[in-house]
């Protein structure tokens, strides 16, 4: 059976995360981190796509990008991974895949969505327990969105320019949001919803997208397998 296509709209942000083979790592040091940053800042105007929020963590990526058409975020993630293999792999001597299958992507509502999943992929590190500074973690956006670090090759999402009058309000309100963990309520849902690629927003947004996709985009329950009857059941 066919693979349905990802849930794909213009101008409708991306959660997007792409893990290593084996959950083994796709970094085994910084020379790795920053060539897979300089393909990615070469990727970004190739394909016009928009890049609001990133981490690098050994073993998998995240990225939150708007992309200006249907299909534009596939070229470049189609782009970034494979120069990033070919590099990788002649300069460690290896060969064969990196990556774990396709990258996951879920759509992002706008408005508290979008600026949940800034804070979910620029926390990872924390979450992790390899700092507890977010802002000290030199492989993210999170230096940058709070002000610390130049903006080169990030945009701004209107989610996170609302958040003040200019920019030192802006990184100043959002420092704030980062200091508010995010429950465990809220990283379920956003791993669920990325975890089955659909759209996590409101009810009105999900209905959007049902309209104009023809599909259902919420999630659904993890289901088990019926248990047998006692009797039925296979003796060792």
């Amino acid at each position: 059976m066919a693979r349905l296509p990802r849930f794909d709209l213009p101008g409708i942000p991306q959660h997007v995360v792409q893990r290593g083979n084996n959950r083994l790592p796709c970094f085994l040091d910084d020379d790795d981190r920053v060539r897979y940053l300089q393909l990615l800042a070469e990727a970004l105007p190739a394909t016009g796509c928009q890049l609001h929020a990133y981490v690098l963590m050994d073993n998998h990526v995240h990225l939150l990008v708007t992309p200006p058409e249907a299909g534009a975020i596939g070229r470049m993630m189609q782009r970034l991974g494979r120069n990033y293999v070919a590099w990788f792999n002649r300069r460690h001597g290896r060969t064969g895949t990196l990556w774990e299958g396709r990258y996951k992507a879920c759509l992002v509502d706008s408005e508290a969505y979008v600026l949940r999943c800034y804070r979910y992929i620029e926390l990872n590190p924390a979450r992790a327990r390899l700092t507890d500074d977010p802002t000290s973690w030199r492989w993210s956006s999170c230096a940058i969105n709070t002000g610390q670090r130049p903006r080169a090759g990030l945009a701004p999402h209107p989610s996170w320019l609302a958040l003040g009058s200019t920019d030192a309000e802006r990184a100043s309100a959002y420092r704030a949001l980062l200091d508010q963990a995010l429950d465990d309520d809220t990283l379920a849902e956003i791993r669920d919803y990325l975890q089955q690629q659909r759209a996590l927003g409101r009810d009105v947004f999900r209905a959007m997208v049902e309209a104009k996709t023809r599909r259902f985009a919420g999630t659904r329950p993890a289901h088990r397998p019926p248990r047998l009857p006692s009797s039925r059941k296979c003796r060792k």
